[in-house]
């Protein structure tokens, strides 16, 4: 690769341009913050990809159904270094989900491990699926009262 010197005005211009990107991208649920939703019979578990995050900044919150998980990444670079690329997001990066009725808000369960934070929301007993049984009559219309 070949290394070439760059005008200071124009990357900081575009550094600026970047994480505007990458804020909005954020507060929207965009691409800063990539997750998976897993629907088991007890739970429903959701994995949010944190590469590179400090687990000390990552913070997971429940408030009025809504699940807030916000992550911070932090420059990485010395005074005396210079940087001439710039791919990777810094910043704090924020995903909102709304949680159904039938989730059990107050006992979740959340893990960071290998860069990937699991956040695991039970199901409500009543929410699970229940076999209903069947009551054997001879005649169904007075069993039953509508």
């Amino acid at each position: 690769m070949l290394l070439t010197s760059i005008d200071p005005f124009v990357q900081e211009f575009e550094r600026q341009f970047d994480q505007a990107v990458r804020q909005l991208r954020s507060q929207s649920g965009g691409s800063g913050m990539p997750m998976d939703g897993i629907r088991r019979a007890d739970d429903v578990v959701l994995r949010f990809d944190l590469p590179g995050i400090d687990p000390g900044s990552i913070e997971v919150t429940v408030d009025r159904g809504v699940l807030s998980v916000s992550a911070r990444r932090e420059e990485e670079f010395a005074e005396d270094e210079r940087v001439f690329v710039r791919e990777r997001p810094m910043g704090t990066f924020t995903r909102r989900v709304y949680l159904s009725e039938h989730l059990d808000a107050e006992a979740i369960e959340a893990a960071y491990n290998n860069g990937v934070l699991a956040v695991r929301i039970p199901v409500l007993e009543k929410a699970k699926p229940r076999k209903v049984s069947i009551q054997q009559t001879g005649d169904t219309a007075k069993s039953i009262k509508a």
